[in-house]
């Protein structure tokens, strides 16, 4: 069976936990945080597991994760 391709843009933004969760970053973290509260950027400051539902579609991605 030949190997399979990786995605990359998914390889770089997307990491397996120990236990094999998947984590990913949150969203609206990027611009506009002048009028964001400092509490909300700290809680968008950290990584989230990725919803079960979606982890099907990840590892379609990312076949060696």
């Amino acid at each position: 069976m030949p190997k399979l391709k990786t995605r990359k843009a998914a390889a770089k933004r997307l990491r397996a936990t120990g236990s094999g969760k998947i984590m990913r970053r949150q969203t609206n973290r990027s611009h506009l945080l002048e009028h964001k509260s400092a509490s909300r950027r700290r809680r968008l400051a950290g990584a989230v597991v990725v919803n079960e539902r979606d982890v099907p579609k990840v590892h379609l991605m990312l076949p060696y994760l």
